[in-house]
């Protein structure tokens, strides 16, 4: 008996017996919730060769964003899914899982990152069925993008798709020690999005479909936010140490060869039904300005501890608006076009 438990609603003392039906109101309300979270993950994960129906979606993210109960049970049962041998299963719950860690409450991404380990399908083949060989391809791949963006959480204390953007945004405005340890973590999640690698004649049924478009989203909020970091990192080059100018033209680097593959990425997304208009438009990075990246750091590896005249440093260095989005001009506003697609995109969506 919890004597001295107050009602929120009347501020009244309750006696034994309206405090023992409160809690089992309460309990009877838990187990429904969770009952009814369980029946939707099971809906959404049928072996019918079709997406994720939408309401047993909509059920799951409302479960999750508008109740104060445990996710747990929830990501037990969708990983339990990802069991089955059956490739449309396993398929249809992963894509189940990146839905609710894209649309769903923090939380949800929050428990599958204090996981010690997520999704163990890098051997998964299903045989019984000829789609099933290429599936499973797709299905390995997948779930190890999903591991790295739950792992990315935790090794940076948040969603990096959904944190602010902007000139006061995270990436902008993150110390040079924080963007050197964050930016590899973002590399490493791009990698693993990229690495699905569809080509648009095997994106042939609605489950793969309904994946491809949780990545492309991803694609556009990730890159937006690497974007920025690494605008914030050419800022802060010309003041750096030489081991810091090393580890900035690395990342910088990798950064232009993720573009390219990017660029590729989105060609299949148009390709597949992707409206153009949603698309953003990248192109080359000018080759003056990696020449002045390296060029500070041969003068540096060098010894010589002058730094090139203002106007040297600051030439190459683009000024960035507000908007998140690359599009290349001249070497000096390579990051500075006006790219309001993206911008849109990742604002509406």
């Amino acid at each position: 008996m919890l004597e001295g438990f107050w009602s929120p609603l009347v501020g009244n003392k309750k006696g034994p017996k309206s405090q023992t039906l409160a809690l089992a109101l309460a309990a009877g309300s838990d187990e429904y919730m969770g009952s009814s979270a369980s029946k939707a993950a099971l809906g959404a994960t049928t072996d019918e060769l079709t997406e994720p129906e939408p309401k047993h979606l909509a059920d799951l993210i409302q479960y999750i964003n508008e109740t104060n109960m445990s996710v747990e049970h929830l990501a037990n049962v969708l990983s339990e899914k990802t069991g089955s041998s059956s490739w449309v299963v396993v398929f249809k719950a992963l894509v189940t899982v990146h839905h609710l860690m894209v649309h769903g409450n923090e939380r949800f991404i929050q428990h599958l990152a204090s996981r010690s380990s997520l999704f163990t399908l890098h051997n998964f083949l299903d045989k019984s069925v000829v789609e099933g060989y290429t599936m499973s391809t797709f299905i390995r791949r997948y779930s190890k993008y999903l591991n790295e963006k739950s792992l990315a959480y935790r090794q940076i204390a948040s969603d990096i798709t959904k944190t602010k953007r902007g000139t006061d945004g995270v990436m902008r405005t993150m110390n040079t020690k924080d963007l050197l340890n964050t930016l590899p973590v973002i590399q490493t999640q791009f990698d693993a999005l990229l690495n699905f690698n569809a080509n648009p004649d095997e994106v042939t049924n609605g489950i793969i479909h309904a994946a491809f478009m949780l990545l492309f989203k991803d694609s556009l909020r990730l890159f937006a936010a690497y974007n920025e970091g690494i605008l914030n990192l050419l800022g802060k080059y010309f003041d750096m140490r030489k081991n810091q100018c090393k580890e900035s033209l690395d990342i910088y680097i990798k950064f232009l060869g993720r573009t390219t593959k990017l660029a590729r990425f989105l060609k299949v997304a148009e390709q597949v039904g992707i409206h153009q208009s949603d698309i953003p438009y990248l192109t080359q990075v000018p080759h003056s300005l990696i020449e002045a990246l390296k060029q500070h750091l041969a003068s540096l590896e060098d010894k010589n501890d002058t730094l090139p005249p203002y106007s040297v440093q600051h030439a190459f260095i683009p000024f960035i608006p507000n908007s998140p989005v690359v599009k290349a001009s001249a070497s000096g506003t390579w990051f500075a076009g006006n790219m309001t697609l993206l911008h849109d995109y990742v604002r509406d969506n």
